[in-house]
């Protein structure tokens, strides 16, 4: 599965969830991932939905990181008359929301997730709404498991492939200093490794400029594909 199939799917489920409230016409949702300790909108319904999510990662609070540092829903049936997290309740009075639902989603390793759902006015969630979005939410879970997975396996090819090619520069460096040197391998790499702690500057960084200088053409790289 592609990784863009993941964001399609995981849209249509922000979609989905909303369509699944009793007035659905007022409704939009979005989720949040949080990965390294910082939040990314990764689906949403509307932009709008987005832009509030952003206004709580901007200021560091509000319901959605409340419910996911918690682990617990939280629901906000009025935003005019709530006052933990100023800035949101601004941006969503802007935004033209009346109340909203986050709901935390159950990931695995240091991920952690939580699906938003924002309404045009206030007490917008009955209780079968806020029951049937933490049903959902278990949904979520598997198919917001499956992207954080495939996004893992992504990250590690790219860093895979980033040190095969460093390898190759230094390799192509190092036999490069031996021909010229008469030396062996280990001697060569100590001549690149004693350059790199000179320079101030990384062992393969040091090694491309030995390759460039040696072919003539500062504009000469190695590649490697994966």
């Amino acid at each position: 599965m592609k990784t863009e199939d993941v964001r399609e799917m995981l849209d249509e489920l922000a979609d989905f969830t909303a369509l699944t409230l009793s007035d659905p016409a007022i409704a939009f949702c979005s989720i949040t991932l949080i990965r390294h300790k910082k939040p990314v909108t990764v689906a949403s319904s509307e932009r709008g939905a987005v832009r509030l999510d952003e206004t709580q990662y901007s200021a560091g609070e509000g319901p959605c990181l409340t419910a996911i540092r918690e682990q617990a829903p939280i629901h906000v049936p009025d935003l005019v008359r709530e006052h933990r997290w100023p800035a949101y309740t601004a941006a969503a009075v802007v935004e033209g929301v009346g109340s909203s639902l986050s709901v935390p989603l159950i990931l695995e390793g240091e991920a952690e997730a939580g699906l938003n759902m924002y309404s045009t006015r206030s007490h917008g969630f009955s209780g079968e709404d806020i029951g049937r979005v933490e049903s959902y939410a278990y949904h979520a879970s598997k198919a917001l498991r499956l992207a954080v997975r495939i996004s893992q396996l992504a990250e590690a090819k790219t860093h895979l492939a980033a040190a095969m090619e460093s390898r190759t520069v230094i390799d192509l460096a190092a036999g490069a200093i031996m021909a010229q040197n008469r030396c062996s391998q280990e001697s060569a790499m100590k001549i690149l490794k004693i350059a790199s702690q000179t320079r101030n500057a990384k062992l393969r960084d040091v090694a491309a400029s030995v390759v460039a200088s040696l072919s003539q053409d500062p504009k000469v790289h190695t590649h490697f594909d994966a």
